[in-house]
């Protein structure tokens, strides 16, 4: 399986850091976030991954190079001068990605998640849910391994997931957010899910960066 890290992003919460460093270079403890998350890939035996890249995405690339430090191969996907949003910015490098169904993470998230507990065939999504932070009302629920849209919604989707193509098949090229083609989805029973209780964080504004260097992870 390979995988995107979606590392595009402007992280308009995090300013004035994301003035002049991207959101997956914003270290932790001592490491960068995409750097844990390449770290974790390799232990699940993902070698391949594709990492988009927009607002200084430049410093990602000079960061990361080619993998061959980490022992992976790492290609990019430009989006400059596009801002494709999630699920633009996933169409756009299906190319790159293959037939298969490939693993999606957010740059800028905090986990312990295994990656390698995730199933390898899917026929459109299959999504990690965790349960609602206090900083969010929720996406989704779950009915059994379905995805639904029935409200109240106890959990939210953490930024990890994995997409078959066919996902993105009737997606126009261009400018558009994964969670409306997600809803689209679920409606129509297409989506599956597990819930983990793991450690998970969103590393989105100020204070929860500051709250996660706290942590020793």
């Amino acid at each position: 399986m390979k995988a995107i890290i979606l590392a595009a992003g402007r992280g308009t919460r995090l300013r004035p850091i994301t003035n002049h460093t991207p959101k997956a270079l914003i270290c932790v403890n001592g490491e960068c976030l995409i750097e844990k998350h390449l770290r974790a890939l390799k232990l699940a035996g993902i070698r391949e991954i594709v990492v988009n890249l927009c607002h200084l995405g430049e410093l990602i690339e000079q960061k990361l190079k080619n993998g061959a430090q980490y022992g992976l191969k790492i290609s990019y996907s430009k989006e400059y001068g596009k801002e494709l949003e999630t699920a633009g910015g996933i169409k756009q490098a299906l190319p790159m990605l293959g037939n298969q169904p490939f693993l999606v993470i957010n740059a800028d998230i905090l986990t312990d998640f295994p990656f390698n507990q995730l199933p390898n065939k899917v026929e459109e999504a299959h999504l990690a849910l965790v349960p609602n932070p206090e900083s969010h009302n929720g996406d989704f629920n779950l009915e059994g391994s379905l995805l639904t849209n029935e409200k109240p919604s106890p959990y939210t989707y953490c930024g990890i997931g994995v997409y078959s193509p066919a996902f993105f098949s009737e997606i126009p090229d261009g400018k558009i957010a994964l969670g409306q083609i997600l809803r689209k989805k679920v409606n129509r029973k297409q989506v599956t899910g597990e819930l983990y209780k793991g450690v998970w964080h969103d590393v989105g504004t100020i204070d929860r960066l500051r709250a996660v260097t706290q942590l020793n992870y």
